[in-house]
Protein backbone atom coordinates (compact mmCIF):
# COMPACT_ATOMS: atom_id res chain seq x y z
CA UNK A 1 0.00 0.00 0.00
CA UNK A 2 1.41 3.38 -0.78
CA UNK A 3 1.39 5.88 1.73
CA UNK A 4 -0.35 9.28 0.81
CA UNK A 5 1.78 12.35 1.95
CA UNK A 6 -0.74 14.55 4.07
CA UNK A 7 0.96 17.53 3.28
CA UNK A 8 -0.98 18.81 0.40
CA UNK A 9 -3.82 19.31 2.36
CA UNK A 10 -2.10 20.72 5.61
CA UNK A 11 -0.31 23.42 3.19
CA UNK A 12 -3.79 24.09 1.22
CA UNK A 13 -4.94 24.80 5.18
CA UNK A 14 -1.77 26.96 6.00
CA UNK A 15 -2.99 29.06 3.26
CA UNK A 16 -6.07 29.56 3.32
CA UNK A 17 -6.43 32.58 4.85
CA UNK A 18 -3.57 34.34 2.17
CA UNK A 19 -5.69 36.46 -0.39
CA UNK A 20 -2.53 36.81 -2.79
CA UNK A 21 0.28 35.01 -3.38
CA UNK A 22 3.11 36.73 -5.49
CA UNK A 23 5.62 34.04 -6.95
CA UNK A 24 8.65 36.30 -7.61
CA UNK A 25 10.82 34.63 -10.63
CA UNK A 26 13.97 35.00 -12.18
CA UNK A 27 15.73 32.86 -14.35
CA UNK A 28 19.59 33.63 -13.59
CA UNK A 29 21.52 34.75 -10.69
CA UNK A 30 22.38 38.15 -10.36
CA UNK A 31 19.33 39.98 -11.45
CA UNK A 32 17.78 41.40 -8.32
CA UNK A 33 15.31 38.43 -7.68
CA UNK A 34 15.91 38.82 -4.17
CA UNK A 35 15.77 42.20 -4.03
CA UNK A 36 12.85 43.03 -5.51
CA UNK A 37 11.00 40.30 -3.49
CA UNK A 38 11.76 42.15 -0.21
CA UNK A 39 11.33 45.47 -1.53
CA UNK A 40 8.11 44.74 -2.22
CA UNK A 41 7.01 42.98 0.86
CA UNK A 42 8.46 46.32 2.54
CA UNK A 43 5.95 48.55 0.28
CA UNK A 44 3.25 46.05 0.82
CA UNK A 45 3.56 46.24 4.20
CA UNK A 46 3.92 49.84 4.11
CA UNK A 47 0.37 50.32 2.48
CA UNK A 48 -1.37 48.94 5.36
CA UNK A 49 -1.54 45.18 3.81
CA UNK A 50 -1.16 42.35 6.04
CA UNK A 51 2.24 40.66 4.33
CA UNK A 52 4.66 37.88 4.34
CA UNK A 53 7.84 37.29 2.69
CA UNK A 54 8.86 33.56 2.17
CA UNK A 55 12.25 32.84 1.25
CA UNK A 56 12.42 29.70 -0.89
CA UNK A 57 15.85 30.10 -2.31
CA UNK A 58 17.57 27.29 -1.04
CA UNK A 59 20.93 28.04 -3.24
CA UNK A 60 21.16 31.96 -2.47
CA UNK A 61 18.75 32.61 0.48
CA UNK A 62 19.45 36.57 1.12
CA UNK A 63 16.57 38.16 1.74
CA UNK A 64 17.52 38.55 4.87
CA UNK A 65 20.16 40.58 4.18
CA UNK A 66 18.59 42.66 2.84
CA UNK A 67 15.85 43.07 5.49
CA UNK A 68 18.25 43.46 7.92
CA UNK A 69 16.94 40.49 9.93
CA UNK A 70 18.90 39.33 13.08
CA UNK A 71 18.14 37.61 16.04
CA UNK A 72 14.96 36.42 14.73
CA UNK A 73 13.25 32.55 14.89
CA UNK A 74 10.49 31.36 14.36
CA UNK A 75 8.11 30.50 16.90
CA UNK A 76 6.74 27.49 17.64
CA UNK A 77 3.00 26.89 18.29
CA UNK A 78 0.94 24.32 16.26
CA UNK A 79 3.96 24.37 13.58
CA UNK A 80 5.97 27.24 13.07
CA UNK A 81 5.04 31.67 12.87
CA UNK A 82 7.28 33.63 11.46
CA UNK A 83 9.44 36.41 13.24
CA UNK A 84 7.62 40.10 12.22
CA UNK A 85 10.55 42.07 10.72
CA UNK A 86 10.15 45.68 9.35
CA UNK A 87 5.72 44.98 9.94
CA UNK A 88 6.66 42.11 7.33
CA UNK A 89 5.95 37.74 8.68
CA UNK A 90 9.62 36.37 7.41
CA UNK A 91 10.26 32.88 7.05
CA UNK A 92 13.78 31.79 5.69
CA UNK A 93 15.56 28.87 5.32
CA UNK A 94 18.53 30.30 7.23
CA UNK A 95 16.39 30.34 10.08
CA UNK A 96 17.77 26.67 10.65
CA UNK A 97 20.94 26.28 8.34
CA UNK A 98 22.84 29.28 10.53
CA UNK A 99 23.46 31.07 7.51
CA UNK A 100 25.35 28.37 5.63
CA UNK A 101 25.18 26.83 2.36
CA UNK A 102 22.25 24.07 2.34
CA UNK A 103 23.75 21.12 0.91
CA UNK A 104 20.54 20.04 -1.17
CA UNK A 105 19.68 18.74 -4.48
CA UNK A 106 17.26 17.60 -6.49
CA UNK A 107 14.17 16.10 -4.96
CA UNK A 108 15.92 17.02 -1.64
CA UNK A 109 15.47 20.76 -2.32
CA UNK A 110 11.43 20.33 -3.27
CA UNK A 111 11.03 17.85 -0.29
CA UNK A 112 12.46 20.69 2.29
CA UNK A 113 10.20 23.43 0.56
CA UNK A 114 6.96 21.43 0.68
CA UNK A 115 7.79 20.74 4.41
CA UNK A 116 7.96 23.95 5.12
CA UNK A 117 5.29 25.42 3.62
CA UNK A 118 3.55 22.68 5.61
CA UNK A 119 4.53 23.68 9.38
CA UNK A 120 4.36 27.43 8.42
CA UNK A 121 1.67 29.25 10.10
CA UNK A 122 0.78 32.56 8.19
CA UNK A 123 -2.40 33.36 9.36
CA UNK A 124 -4.21 35.85 7.60
CA UNK A 125 -2.68 37.57 5.26
CA UNK A 126 -3.64 40.25 2.43
CA UNK A 127 -0.06 38.83 0.29
CA UNK A 128 2.15 36.62 0.39
CA UNK A 129 5.50 36.90 -1.30
CA UNK A 130 7.55 34.37 -2.51
CA UNK A 131 11.17 34.88 -3.25
CA UNK A 132 11.27 31.47 -5.88
CA UNK A 133 14.09 28.97 -6.67
CA UNK A 134 15.91 30.52 -9.87
CA UNK A 135 14.84 28.93 -12.64
CA UNK A 136 11.64 26.33 -14.02
CA UNK A 137 12.96 23.04 -11.83
CA UNK A 138 11.30 20.65 -9.83
CA UNK A 139 11.46 22.41 -6.78
CA UNK A 140 9.82 25.78 -8.29
CA UNK A 141 7.34 23.67 -10.18
CA UNK A 142 6.79 21.56 -6.72
CA UNK A 143 6.14 25.51 -4.91
CA UNK A 144 3.70 26.83 -8.02
CA UNK A 145 1.52 23.18 -7.63
CA UNK A 146 0.93 23.24 -4.19
CA UNK A 147 0.33 27.14 -3.52
CA UNK A 148 -2.44 27.48 -5.51
CA UNK A 149 -3.27 30.56 -7.13
CA UNK A 150 -0.20 31.89 -7.03
CA UNK A 151 0.95 34.91 -9.57
CA UNK A 152 3.94 35.09 -11.09
CA UNK A 153 6.31 38.15 -11.11
CA UNK A 154 8.58 37.33 -13.35
CA UNK A 155 11.95 39.49 -12.89
CA UNK A 156 14.66 40.00 -15.96
CA UNK A 157 17.62 41.99 -16.77
CA UNK A 158 18.48 43.82 -20.19
CA UNK A 159 20.13 41.30 -22.46
CA UNK A 160 19.11 38.98 -25.16
CA UNK A 161 20.00 35.82 -23.27
CA UNK A 162 17.68 36.92 -20.25
CA UNK A 163 15.37 37.71 -22.48
CA UNK A 164 15.15 34.95 -24.49
CA UNK A 165 14.85 32.66 -21.68
CA UNK A 166 12.14 34.74 -20.35
CA UNK A 167 10.06 34.34 -23.32
CA UNK A 168 10.65 30.55 -22.79
CA UNK A 169 9.86 30.45 -19.29
CA UNK A 170 6.87 32.43 -19.56
CA UNK A 171 5.23 29.90 -22.45
CA UNK A 172 6.10 26.81 -20.14
CA UNK A 173 3.85 29.01 -17.56
CA UNK A 174 1.21 29.84 -20.15
CA UNK A 175 1.04 25.89 -20.93
CA UNK A 176 0.69 24.80 -17.19
CA UNK A 177 -2.06 27.52 -16.72
CA UNK A 178 0.07 29.46 -14.03
CA UNK A 179 -1.17 32.79 -14.09
CA UNK A 180 1.15 35.99 -14.83
CA UNK A 181 0.91 38.83 -12.96
CA UNK A 182 3.74 40.61 -15.28
CA UNK A 183 7.60 40.90 -16.05
CA UNK A 184 9.64 43.75 -14.64
CA UNK A 185 12.74 44.56 -16.54
CA UNK A 186 15.82 45.05 -13.75
CA UNK A 187 18.70 47.31 -13.90
CA UNK A 188 17.51 48.70 -17.32
CA UNK A 189 18.85 51.38 -19.26
CA UNK A 190 15.57 53.17 -19.25
CA UNK A 191 14.00 51.92 -22.34
CA UNK A 192 11.64 48.70 -22.14
CA UNK A 193 12.69 45.93 -23.74
CA UNK A 194 10.05 43.50 -25.61
CA UNK A 195 7.70 41.97 -23.22
CA UNK A 196 8.21 44.12 -19.92
CA UNK A 197 5.38 45.36 -18.23
CA UNK A 198 7.64 47.61 -16.42
CA UNK A 199 10.96 48.50 -15.73
CA UNK A 200 13.49 49.19 -12.64
CA UNK A 201 16.47 51.55 -13.48
CA UNK A 202 19.85 50.76 -12.50
CA UNK A 203 20.38 52.39 -9.11
CA UNK A 204 23.67 53.07 -8.32
CA UNK A 205 22.53 53.75 -4.84
CA UNK A 206 20.83 50.67 -3.91
CA UNK A 207 23.58 48.52 -3.03
CA UNK A 208 24.43 50.95 0.43
CA UNK A 209 20.84 50.68 1.15
CA UNK A 210 20.82 47.02 1.43
CA UNK A 211 20.56 45.74 5.23
CA UNK A 212 18.65 49.37 6.40
CA UNK A 213 14.48 48.78 5.44
CA UNK A 214 14.00 52.90 5.63
CA UNK A 215 16.85 53.97 3.42
CA UNK A 216 16.12 50.81 1.22
CA UNK A 217 12.51 52.73 0.74
CA UNK A 218 13.72 55.51 -0.21
CA UNK A 219 15.66 54.38 -2.90
CA UNK A 220 14.87 55.48 -6.67
CA UNK A 221 14.91 51.21 -7.15
CA UNK A 222 12.07 51.04 -4.31
CA UNK A 223 10.48 53.92 -5.97
CA UNK A 224 10.52 52.27 -9.94
CA UNK A 225 9.35 48.96 -8.51
CA UNK A 226 6.20 50.52 -6.76
CA UNK A 227 5.09 52.18 -10.10
CA UNK A 228 5.97 48.66 -11.15
CA UNK A 229 3.44 47.25 -8.32
CA UNK A 230 0.73 50.01 -9.15
CA UNK A 231 0.97 49.49 -12.74
CA UNK A 232 0.47 45.58 -12.34
CA UNK A 233 -2.56 46.32 -10.06
CA UNK A 234 -0.47 45.59 -6.40
CA UNK A 235 -0.54 49.04 -5.29
CA UNK A 236 -2.90 51.79 -5.11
Amino acid sequence: MTDIDPRPTVIAERLKHVKRIIAVTGWKGGIGKSVTASTLALLLAKRGFKTGLFDLDFAGASDHLVLGAKGLFPKEEKGLEPPVCQGVKFMSVVFFSENKAVPLRGANVSDAIIELLAITQWGELDFLVLDMPPGINDAALDVMRFARGAEVLAVTAPSLLAHDVLARSLKLYKKLKVPVLGVVENMSAGSRAKGADAVIRRDPGLERALGRPAALLKTAFARDLARAAAKLGLLK
